[in-house]
């Protein structure tokens, strides 16, 4: 078998110098690899649940997912964004939008009841 194919099936003895040299590859390859190569980041949460009154629900939702939609639609899709992040059957009773101070929209909070 060529010393290639050896490698490439880690065909050597536990605690000899090649099996050390493959662990330091495979080790190298994990910790030195950044993490942009893969695309891996992190991403937040588009919908979040906040703590709310007792019997109400208070959720923030990303400005992007209800950005150009009607605001007499925005409650019913606000209602299944919800219920499916969060296995829920609730109901959105209002959505307001957060604006900075630039009047830019920052994102919707949304209010629902059982």
């Amino acid at each position: 078998m060529s010393t290639w194919s050896r490698y490439v099936l880690w065909d050597f003895p536990r605690m000899s110098w090649q099996y050390d040299v493959i662990c330091a590859l495979i080790l190298a390859f994990i910790f030195f690899t950044p993490r942009e190569l893969f695309r891996d980041q992190p991403r937040a949460a588009n919908v979040v649940m906040l703590p709310a009154e007792q019997g109400t629900g208070l959720f923030w939702i990303a400005p992007q997912l209800l950005d150009g939609v009607p605001a007499a639609e925005q409650a019913q899709k606000a209602a299944a964004m919800v219920n499916s992040r969060f296995k829920t059957h609730q109901s959105v009773t209002r959505v307001e939008p957060l604006k900075d101070a630039e009047d830019d929209v920052t994102g919707y909070m949304a209010y629902t009841k059982p």
